[in-house]
């Protein structure tokens, strides 16, 4: 399998101003597009939120599509966090995917902002930014089809499963969360990951 290509890291100082400014940016830029999309979004709505003239902006940032790719780039930070490392775990199948399935579920609920400027605004992004969000969706589909497959040849899965299909049920189901979930709810991420689970698992283990 081929990882997408390395998201170069960030190199300011965490505790900087410009750094924190720019967090602070970042933070704002989030919570307007996941509410409002990011065509809706303009540059003076954003220098209002901060209380900043729409120049100063630019002091910052090099444009609104910027913190777009921010945006995006560090949401599949936290997504390869959290799922990458199952690779190499010592779990069955099936119970690796459930574990796969509250890590991906939870940091959909704990970035609830991000996830949706992730899932529902990627698409406006330029040519050169789409085709890296386009890499990490493969090597994620391609995490939870191995995942799949594995399953199938340790025999915890029916041997006749469509893999791509299978794949595709899981992440459409832990995917579509942030349009319907909310923190603070009577459900937590694992309460929703054990129920989609227990579902899937259902129809997924062999007799």
């Amino acid at each position: 399998m081929t990882d997408r290509p390395a998201i170069p890291p960030e190199t300011s100082s965490a505790d900087s101003p410009t750094r924190n400014r720019r967090e602070q940016i970042q933070e704002v830029a989030g919570r307007l597009f996941s509410e409002r999309g990011y065509h809706a979004t303009s540059m003076r709505d954003l220098a209002g939120q901060l209380g900043m003239q729409g120049g100063s902006l630019y002091a910052h940032i090099s444009g609104k599509e910027d913190l777009l790719v921010e945006i995006v780039q560090r949401a599949a930070r936290q997504f390869d966090a959290a799922l990458l490392p199952l690779r190499g775990e010592a779990l069955p199948a099936d119970q690796k995917l459930r574990e796969a399935m509250e890590r991906h579920i939870r940091v959909v609920a704990d970035n609830m902002e991000s996830a949706t400027v992730f899932f529902h605004e990627w698409k406006h992004l330029s040519p050169a930014a789409y085709a890296h969000v386009t890499s990490w969706r493969d090597t994620i589909d391609a995490f939870y089809r191995d995942l799949v497959a594995e399953g199938m040849r340790e025999g915890v899965f029916r041997p006749d499963l469509d893999v791509k299909m299978t794949a595709n049920l899981i992440l459409s189901a832990v995917n579509w969360t942030y349009t319907w979930y909310r923190p603070g709810g009577a459900l937590t991420p694992r309460d929703v990951a054990e129920r989609y689970a227990d579902m899937l698992l259902g129809g997924l283990r062999a007799p």
